[in-house]
């Protein structure tokens, strides 16, 4: 399974951006049994942890981003998403998303910048 996001790019502090996933590979899962991720890693920084969605739709968020950013899913096509509302620039980073089998392949990830 190879993760392809997309939806980053520039946005002014306060904006908002809505980044999507999609979980391409077999086609005999729709991978409502996985937990999804977001991770982002800034420049100089570790990757992140920022946003878990589980099968039973419960999440969890970094507190960095809680009551900003909301992760979602849409099983039927393998698509998760992150709502990202209020960012500021220490947003700025690359956003990758992951599902909980280490065998899926990371992917490109998806550039945010929000300037100063």
């Amino acid at each position: 399974v190879q993760m392809v996001e997309s939806g980053g790019g520039l946005v002014q502090g306060g904006g908002s951006l809505r980044l999507s996933c999609l979980a391409r590979g077999s086609i005999l899962s729709d991978f409502s049994g996985n937990a999804m991720a977001w991770y982002r890693q800034a420049p100089g920084n570790q990757l992140e942890l920022i946003a878990v969605i589980r099968p039973d739709g419960s999440t969890n968020y970094a507190d960095s981003v809680k009551g900003r950013f909301t992760i979602s899913r849409l099983n039927a096509r393998r698509m998760f998403y992150l709502s990202m509302e209020n960012l500021k620039p220490e947003g700025t980073a690359v956003y990758y998303c992951k599902g909980d089998d280490n065998n899926w392949s990371w992917g490109q990830g998806t550039q945010v910048t929000v300037p100063s």
